[in-house]
């Protein structure tokens, strides 16, 4: 059996469904393989770092239930996938990446010299510190059990992405055929670990005493079996809960949820962190922009939980008065039997004091723009209601928007480029999760970040995926000139041009996608109304040069209950 038929029958049999490549000589033999087994369907894009993004749109849709995978050839094919990595491993999602290498006679080895192949490069050494496992093939008995061990390793623990370098002789080789005779007997591997209640009695028991308490949901909770069901319960029991940027990514608009925290975040969610006297952190960093820079006055009148499976990531920036490493999914289920012994619970007063607070600061602060991205969001959200949809946001002002002001139902879900922040995410990453989630998918970009990887729109077309691209245009990018005209006394070089910008409704036509230009709301609404009605690539570019900024936001060195503009 040829080595890279073998690769191709070990992907499929590990669940890889989807795979994206830009193609190139050394990994033409794998592409080759993959394609005529066919159970693992290719997709060719146009650059590297978008197959990377793509694979990772593949674990972002499915919970990380899926492997993404994304292949580049050696050299400038590898290097080109490192962003897309760094992004996986910042974000916990689940990749394998296969990177052609040059012959195995015309590798340099020890030799002291930059380069013996073509485009030979040490690829494993360059992504060690951003994957969980890099490894380079030097011999063809270990090609099949190095493989399975990555994706192994990929899927376990705090998941992540794993890289294997292949030689290209070596992917040619013959193996004896029953080198993949395991896996018709391989058994998925359950872990062992068996958490009882006991372990979480005191948290619980503190939860039940607290009389202001909130749950803050990280990334590292919305991706486990038991979330919706568990946040389905809580919002029953009138319990707050709020969320980190990457929580808010699957945590469902639902009574007693108040939104995303921090320095973007909705003015209740930070008041009800400040003002908790326990606030209980799942699976969640809480990074800088979460907590403001002091971190002694993050949740300042509060007793203190975090629970997370990375123990590395306990006693962090934030102290917590206890610590719990175990996974979120372990209490999820404890806490769901504790609350079955319960009956309905009218609501507090805590809740009803946030629910007051809400209803009076959730509100559109841009009503003095030409177009709010508050209304924008609220369109979206009225017109995708109970409807399964993905959304998939850029960085920048446009995501901050989005974090702050969209809501999501049930079947719904929204992506983020969270730890690394990467423009130019949004495009590809759609692409994968067209696939995956198998419904309507909706990017939302900025006029920066769309231009990175706006090549992919094509890819769109030409799978004709129900793709809808929304780019916010500001003639500017907006994040980083409101911050130059916070602090270098409005100058704006390299973020605004003098109201210069690119057609991309003009792009997206030119790309054969359905595209329109608006300034006006009810036109926008009729366009998203199009599309839901018939989902198929559209492209919609809305005009708003008077966009500058988030609102609200928060003033370096401030606690994040004293966001911009300062309400009473």
């Amino acid at each position: 059996m040829k080595a890279s038929d073998a690769i191709a029958e070990v992907l499929s049999a590990n669940n890889v469904d989807y795979g994206f490549e830009l193609i190139g000589g050394m990994i033409a033999h794998l592409v080759d393989s993959i394609n005529v087994l066919g159970k693992t369907k290719m997709v060719s894009l146009h650059h590297e770092q978008a197959a990377a993004f793509a694979a990772g749109g593949i674990a972002r849709a499915t919970n990380n239930q899926k492997l993404g995978l994304a292949l580049g050839t050696s050299g400038p094919g590898a290097t080109n996938l490192i962003t897309g990595i760094a992004d996986c491993w910042l974000d916990s999602c689940p990749c394998i990446f296969i990177t052609g290498q040059v012959n195995t006679n015309e590798l340099k080895l020890e030799r002291n010299i930059r380069q013996q192949g073509f485009q030979e490069l040490d690829i494993v050494s360059i992504v060690k510190s951003i994957t969980k496992f890099a490894h380079q093939i030097t011999c063809k008995e270990e090609i099949i059990p190095v493989l399975q061990q990555a994706i192994d390793i990929a899927k376990s623990g705090r998941p992540g992405p794993v890289l294997i370098d292949i030689p290209m002789d070596l992917q040619r080789a013959e193996l004896p055929d029953d080198i993949i005779d395991y896996l018709a007997v391989k058994k998925d591997k359950q872990n062992a670990k068996n958490n009882s209640e006991k372990v979480f009695d005191e948290v619980l028991a503190l939860l039940s005493s607290a009389q202001k308490p909130v749950f803050l949901i990280g990334g590292g909770a919305i991706n486990e079996p038991h979330f919706a069901a568990w946040q389905k319960a809580i919002s029953e029991s009138g319990l707050p809960h709020v969320s980190s940027l990457k929580g808010s990514e699957k945590t469902r608009q639902r009574p007693a949820y108040y939104g995303m925290i921090g320095s973007y975040g909705t003015r209740t969610a930070n008041y009800a962190v400040q003002n908790c006297d326990l606030l209980i952190v799942l699976g969640s960093r809480m990074d800088v922009r979460q907590t403001g820079a002091d971190t002694a006055d993050f949740a300042r009148n509060a007793k203190i939980i975090q629970i997370d499976l990375d123990e590395a990531q306990l006693e962090n920036r934030v102290i917590a008065d206890i610590n719990v490493n175990e996974t979120c999914e372990d209490f999820l289920i404890a806490h769901l039997q504790y609350l079955e012994g319960q009956s309905h619970i009218e609501k507090k007063s805590w809740q009803l004091e946030l629910d007051t607070h809400w209803k009076n600061n959730y509100q559109d602060e841009y009503a003095d723009w030409s177009v709010s991205p508050f209304q924008i969001c609220q369109t979206l959200s009225n017109a995708f209601d109970n409807k399964p949809v993905h959304y998939v946001a850029d960085v920048g002002n446009n995501q901050m928007w989005v974090a702050h002001s969209l809501l999501l139902g049930e079947k719904q879900a929204i992506h983020h480029s969270g730890g690394l922040g990467a423009m130019g995410f949004a495009i590809p990453t759609a692409v994968g999760v067209a696939y995956a989630a198998e419904c309507p998918t909706v990017i939302l970009t900025g006029d920066g970040g769309a231009q990175l990887n706006i090549q992919e729109l094509d890819i769109i077309a030409r799978e004709r995926l129900p793709v809808l691209t929304i780019v916010f245009n500001n003639q500017s990018l907006g994040m980083v000139r409101a911050f130059q005209e916070m602090y270098f006394d409005g100058r704006n070089d390299s973020t605004f041009w003098s109201g210069y910008s690119s057609s991309f409704s003009s792009i997206g036509k030119a790309y054969n996608i359905e595209s329109f230009t608006t300034a006006d709301l009810a036109e926008f609404s009729g366009y998203i109304n199009n599309f839901i009605k018939d989902p198929k690539p559209m492209l919609i570019e809305i005009l708003m040069s008077d966009a500058r900024e988030c609102r609200p936001r928060l003033a370096f060195g401030n606690p994040i209950d004293k966001q911009y503009p300062v309400k009473d």
